[in-house]
């Protein structure tokens, strides 16, 4: 059996080892210092000033949206763009925040929105913010076109890169393009924590309440100057200061635990990208050198990281014929993650059906992935290579 995920961990042995030591010598286990070293050794990662640790990327979806309403960016029942295949956790925190979710269909090409059709959508609404989900490792070929248009339009630019953590796109990583964007260190993704999410930003006072939010609105986890500031502001009483809550928020808090995994793992993260690279390129053109698929486009991307390869098939009878293949091979795979979200039964209730995301909805009912472990064996990587590749 080729599973999607081949283990918790890299170095898993190695890394369950120093775990157990971890926790029998550790004097607290709940948000604590490692915490707070991963979250400074992410930022000098990825390159941004401030990083925000979570209990999970949807959690780091979630108070990112919270965190814009607390600051006045966003206002309730604002339009709010989101790529359409996605997640369920991109457009969920807007519907449960009384903002107006807008879906943008995708190209075939890049499973990302393109200037072209987030264009469309910008004529017919008036849209406040972007928040654009790059898909297991891509974005188009225009995203800094989508960049340079939300500057000139006073549209906010939010990134979920929960899938796509160290991609390069004309030399920056995706990640760097906007004020603020969510990453997952999901088991089954570029790096694992178990669970754990983050939001980065280069706005300081944007970081702070991203802290206050996660902590239920509270000030207990801000830097003391920043402590003190919010205290003399509010003429808080140092008493209370414990329980005071400046905004609203939620626990979403991760523990030393995932702080500890995260310190841990991050020193494999550069590896792992350049091997999955070097498979995914390998996928791609036996991808791209069968009929039966519709191609994909890297060649705009300086850096592809990616954990699964998307496959989509060119009609339903076609991917009925692979998902066989697959199985009888005894390989793992999955629909495309969350598909076209407005093809799912919470969306349609919500808002009925939705004709207007073709492409989505295509890669919803056409489409399937298979892993790209980092663990894969040159045996694995053929086999799978055997059942993408041309008849």
């Amino acid at each position: 059996m080729i599973k999607l995920i081949k283990s918790s961990f890299m170095n898993e042995q190695v890394t369950k080892d120093k775990l157990c030591e971890f926790i029998q010598w550790a004097q607290q286990l709940s948000i604590g210092t490692y915490c707070k070293k991963f979250e400074e050794m992410f930022a000098q990662w990825q390159g941004r000033k401030y990083c925000v640790f979570f209990n999970s990327g949807s959690s780091a979806n979630l108070a990112l949206i919270q965190s814009m309403l607390n600051t006045g960016k966003l206002q309730k029942w604002d339009k709010v763009a989101f790529s359409s295949l996605t997640w369920a956790t991109n457009p969920m925190p807007l519907i449960q925040l009384g903002l107006e979710p807008i879906p943008v269909d995708v190209e075939l090409d890049t499973l990302n929105l393109s200037l072209e059709l987030f264009k469309k959508t910008v004529e017919k609404h008036t849209i406040k913010a972007l928040f654009i989900t790059h898909l297991l490792g891509w974005c188009d070929a225009s995203f800094a076109e989508i960049e340079q248009y939300c500057k000139n339009n006073d549209i906010l630019l939010l990134e979920d890169n929960c899938e796509s953590m160290g991609t390069i796109f004309k030399g920056k990583k995706l990640w760097n393009y906007s004020l603020a964007s969510t990453f997952s260190t999901y088991v089954g993704h570029h790096m694992s924590t178990i669970e754990g999410g983050m939001v980065c930003t280069d706005d300081v006072e944007f970081y702070d309440m991203l802290i206050m939010t996660r902590a239920h609105g509270r000030d207990r986890n801000l830097s003391p100057d920043r402590q003190s500031a919010m205290r003399d502001k509010y003429q808080v009483d140092g008493f209370y200061s414990k329980y005071t809550f400046y905004t609203l928020g939620y626990n979403l808090r991760p523990n030393e635990i995932t702080g500890f995994l995260g310190c841990e793992q991050l020193q494999y993260l550069d590896e792992t990208i350049k091997t999955r690279e070097i498979n995914a390129q390998r996928f791609i053109t036996a991808i791209n050198n069968n009929s039966d698929f519709y191609p994909l486009q890297i060649t705009h991307l300086d850096l592809f990281s990616n954990f699964a390869l998307p496959v989509i098939c060119k009609s339903g009878q076609i991917l009925q014929k692979y998902i066989e293949k697959f199985q009888d091979a005894g390989v793992e795979i999955r629909p495309i993650v969350g598909g076209d979200l407005t093809q799912q039964l919470f969306w349609k209730e919500l808002y009925g059906p939705n004709l207007q995301t073709t492409n989505s909805s295509l890669i919803h009912q056409q489409g399937f992935y298979f892993g790209n472990s980092p663990e894969y064996t040159q045996e694995e990587i053929a086999l799978l290579l055997s059942l993408i590749e041309h008849e």
